[in-house]
């Protein structure tokens, strides 16, 4: 008989119910665990909660029933440096990430605040940029890159920290086809538990075995990415909506 695993998993959400101060309430009790390396996609119409719960992952948002572990530690003040080290959140837009003159600047930020020097630094800001492919633009003022390259950048920002979790919101958003298979080929690379929140379904397919739907502040459904999408009268049912001749069963 195998022995149970005891590794602690990336992400453990629990209970958790949040209503903003205007008395909107936006998640009722999500449970949700991710374990480490996994790569899961979080789907769900316009308004389900995916930001609220993205939210609550590093503390922004708080004082709601329930609660969010993170490799095993709960997210709350006491924890919460080392919270926001170990979920790195990559924002739709890079231009909200990327402030700095130049392209190893950016990536040296977090590191550099956190004490990093020297060579030290200069090694992991390197190997940051290896890991996305953009090692040869490290002098480059970001506003001089494509959107492709500045969203690779932007990864680069978080990855450099060595985070627990990477959670993107809508990495393919934007992107022409080509940089749209690049960063695919760099997400599919990386040793680091995914939470993808995405309406590009195709991509969510290509790069996530697990998919979650999130509607109306409820996981409505938990299971293989393939087969969720697959599912007609659910896709429907939470306004999901695959693009015109895609089909799920198609993909390998």
């Amino acid at each position: 008989m195998t022995a149970p695993s005891t590794t602690v998993p990336s992400l453990d959400v629990h209970g958790l119910a949040y209503a903003y101060p205007d008395g909107h309430q936006a998640l009722f009790g999500v449970d949700l665990t991710v374990g480490r390396g996994e790569r899961v996609a979080l789907l769900g119409p316009n308004g389900a909660g995916k930001t609220t719960l993205v939210l609550h992952l590093n503390g922004i948002l708080t004082g709601g029933a329930g609660g969010v572990t993170v490799a095993g530690l709960p997210v709350g003040k006491k924890h919460l440096a080392e919270i926001r080290r170990k979920v790195g959140i990559v924002f739709q837009d890079p231009d909200d990430q990327l402030f700095m003159p130049t392209v190893r600047e950016d990536v040296a930020f977090g590191p550099a605040a956190a004490g990093l020097r020297g060579a030290e630094l200069d090694a992991v800001v390197r190997r940051a940029l290896e890991r996305v492919g953009m090692e040869e633009y490290a002098d480059r003022p970001p506003h001089h890159l494509s959107f492709g390259q500045r969203r690779r950048v932007a990864v680069a920002t978080v990855l450099v920290m060595e985070p627990e979790i990477l959670v993107l919101d809508e990495p393919s958003s934007n992107l022409d086809p080509a940089s749209r298979r690049e960063l695919a080929d760099i997400l599919r690379a990386l040793d680091v538990t995914v939470l993808m929140v995405t309406h590009d379904l195709p991509y969510a397919l290509e790069l996530c075995p697990r998919a979650v739907i999130l509607s109306e502040g409820v996981i409505a459904a938990d299971g293989r990415t393939g087969e969720i999408l697959a599912d007609e009268e659910l896709m429907a049912r939470h306004r999901l909506e695959l693009p015109f001749g895609f089909v799920p069963g198609s993909v390998v």
